[in-house]
């Protein structure tokens, strides 16, 4: 017989971000722990509100499997004496297997004869199974846990209830002081509790309390009430899929309406207007068919429409509230010049450990020059550049900022508009913040792009300078972040950067004395294998394989852009069927490189040659060097690859670890030269071909 089991977790209200991640977390526990179990079910179906986590499985078992196993004991010789008697070793043993020693077999493995029972392990009824479900619910992990009562059980949120129903049975456990039972609660306000009486009238029975329990279906109708608006209205909304997730997980019986407040608040920019309703209210805000910010928004309520206009009321009267405060500090923000708010930045503190954040522009400024000349930014790219460099944290020190957080460089590209900046400087402004996540969006404009990169390249090298560097899961100020965003940067781009660009770079600062009071040239290697692994993460991230992965990211090359650019050209011609041919030849030019003295290493002597073979391959590698540097790196390993008949031909002819001291070295000096061009790609040696 199939059963039907609901699980239900009944809590103090979650915060909304914890609610999706917590229900798949729960999701993924209990089948983990049926599959241990060996408890077989049909299917499972999750449910979520604020107030409770619920899984509810269909077509369950009776009970496990009986299990008939062969079970190996000790060798024979350690199981009976010399008369054949058993010894407590094979008495132990079949006790512990519930058996007696009138069950034991031998049976012969490796040319030793073992102790071998025949168990039969009765499965369990599903009753028993499901009361372990206590320990699912125990074990799930949240972002931040609390304690309550006097209890030291750590939790997302107080456990007010639990459920735990095999069709019409309770499965007894108990969390603290909380038994579970068939006792569900409706909607705080509108419902009432709810005696189950079987597992599979949970949702019907919460819907009929008000309570949707199904997170897709609520989110469902939230969006078809926002549109049904929408329409009648002659809007145009753009649901934001986060904003719509939030509001999904704060309320448990949706009732969405329209807002508005007065029209004098849209001379403040549209981006503050849509953070103040988005993200500080929860609301979707309103555009008409040209795209045009409207006066109007439209929010959700955790009820049903029974005294809507004062929601509506209440609502307005908030976001009123915070246009006003965004008014007065926009406007009051105008009062000051951006020269003055860089001025108040030499008394704001980028870390206590490395400088202000004035000293921090001035450095940002020296490093952007550097990269943009050699990025080869045009002289007028290369002004704008500077430009913005000198001047743009100043929004940190305004009100608006100070108040909206999440403007930072909006606000700044605002107002460098108002106060005559070029339209450049303005957009680079905005976008040095840019990626904000590792999968944000990029700066489009090339100053922006150089900004962003030369900003973050400062921190990281200053803090690791400063002694910070991340560190497992540790890593408060967000520095592998800032290294994505410059790898991504960088590749978007399709430009070459190196550990050159870095160290040059930190001489510019020390050049225009504007270097901080660290070695940062100590830590130049650690930032280029800490900007390598953001490439490591990037690359394993798009499935390329390990072995690819690490032939590039362990290789000496410190350009970024040829390392992504050897991985995918070592992916591309994997499967070609010389690969392995090239990859084998390649890889022994490596290992005997790896023999030379470097003391000896000296200009290849064409009259030390003794055969062929070895002016051949000095010729095709003298031909490769001298086309590196216009090569690409596709070009570059088909070069390589072309060198493989070369290649074997030498080996073959050639003895490279010679008795004459002179010959050697010259021929070790010759592989070294072919050796340096290969590890452009990489170190081959890393790669499994087959």
């Amino acid at each position: 017989m199939a059963h039907t089991f609901l699980l239900e977790i009944g809590l103090e209200e979650m915060p909304a971000h914890v609610v999706t991640p917590s229900i798949k977390q729960l999701v993924q526990k209990t089948k983990q722990y049926l599959k241990q179990q060996r408890i077989s079910f049909a299917d499972i179906k999750s449910f979520s509100t604020p107030r409770r986590l619920a899984v509810q499985l269909t077509g369950l078992a009776d009970k496990q499997p009986d299990i008939d196993e062969e079970v190996k004991g000790p060798a024979k010789k350690i199981a009976q004496d010399a008369d054949g008697n058993w010894t407590k070793a094979a008495q132990g043993f079949t006790r512990g297997q519930g058996v007696t020693v009138d069950d034991i077999t031998f049976k012969e493995l490796k040319g030793t004869e073992y102790v071998y029972v025949e168990k039969h392990i009765a499965g369990e009824p599903v009753e028993s199974v499901l009361a372990g479900l206590k320990d699912v619910v125990t074990g799930m992990t949240f972002p931040t846990m609390m304690k309550w009562g006097s209890y030291h059980f750590e939790y997302i949120r107080p456990i007010k209830w639990l459920v735990a129903l095999l069709d019409d049975k309770v499965i007894p456990f108990e969390i603290l002081d909380v038994s579970t039972g068939r006792e569900t609660r409706g909607h705080r306000f509108l419902g009432k509790t709810i005696t189950l009486e079987q597992a599979s009238d949970y949702e019907a029975a919460l819907t009929s309390e008000y309570v949707i329990a199904d997170a897709v279906k609520r989110k469902a109708q939230i969006k078809k009430q926002i549109d049904r608006i929408a329409e009648q209205n002659h809007w145009v909304v753009k649901v934001n899929p986060d904003l719509l997730e939030e509001v999904t997980n704060l309320v448990e019986w949706p009732t969405a309406f329209a807002g508005g407040f007065d029209e004098k608040y849209l001379t403040i920019p549209d981006e503050v207007l849509i953070t103040s309703m988005r993200d500080h209210q929860r609301f979707f805000y309103v555009l008409d068919e040209k795209g045009k910010l409207l006066p109007h928004f439209i929010s959700v309520r955790n009820g049903n429409e029974a005294h809507l206009e004062n929601v509506v009321a209440g609502n307005e009267k908030v976001l009123a509230a915070r246009l006003s405060d965004a008014m007065f500090f926009y406007q009051e923000d105008q009062k000051q010049t951006i020269d003055e708010y860089v001025e108040r930045l030499k008394s704001v503190s980028f870390h206590d450990k490395i400088s202000t954040m004035y000293e921090k522009m001035q450095r940002v400024a020296v490093i952007a020059k550097q990269l943009g000349q050699t990025l080869g930014l045009n002289d007028a790219q290369i002004k704008n550049l500077v430009r913005a460099a000198h001047i743009y944290k100043f929004d940190l020190v305004t009100g608006m900022v100070g108040e909206f957080a999440e403007l930072q460089g909006v606000m700044g590209e605002k107002y460098a508009l108002l106060n005559g900046e070029n339209a450049e400087v303005a957009q680079a402004i905005r976008e040095h913040y840019m990626p904000i996540s590792a999968d944000g969006d990029l700066p489009e404009s090339t100053v922006g792009a150089v900004l962003a990169i030369a900003d973050k390249l400062d921190s990281i090298l200053t803090f690791f300078a400063a002694g910070m560097i991340p560190s497992g899961s540790n890593d408060p100020y967000a520095l592998r972040r800032q290294a994505t965003g410059i790898v991504r940067i960088i590749r978007e781009n399709n430009w070459h950067f190196d550990q050159t660009m870095v160290e040059n770079a930190i001489q510019a600062e020390t050049s225009e004395n504007v270097a901080p009071d660290l070695d940062q040239n100590a830590q130049i290697s650690d930032v280029e294998a800490f900007l390598k692994d953001r490439i490591k993460v990037t690359l394993l991230g798009e499935k390329v394989e390990h072995d690819i992965v690490d032939a590039v990211i362990q290789g000496p090359n410190t350009d970024l852009l040829d390392n992504f650019a050897a991985a995918k050209v070592l992916s591309d011609h994997q499967n070609d069927e010389d690969f392995k041919g090239t990859i084998e030849s390649l890889t022994r030019v490596l290992r005997l490189a790896q023999k030379a003295d470097p003391n000896q290493i000296a200009p290849v002597d064409p009259a030390l040659f003794n055969n062929d073979s070895e002016s051949k391959l000095h010729e095709a590698v003298d031909g490769v060097a001298k086309q590196a540097a216009e090569l690409d790196i596709p070009g570059y390993y088909s070069a390589l690859a072309a060198l493989k008949p070369i290649i074997n031909n030498y080996f073959e002819a050639t003895m490279v670890m010679d008795k004459n001291e002179q010959i050697k070295n010259n021929r070790l000096s010759q592989l070294k030269q072919l050796s340096d061009l290969i590890l452009r790609l990489g170190d081959l040696n890393q790669l499994v071909v087959k």
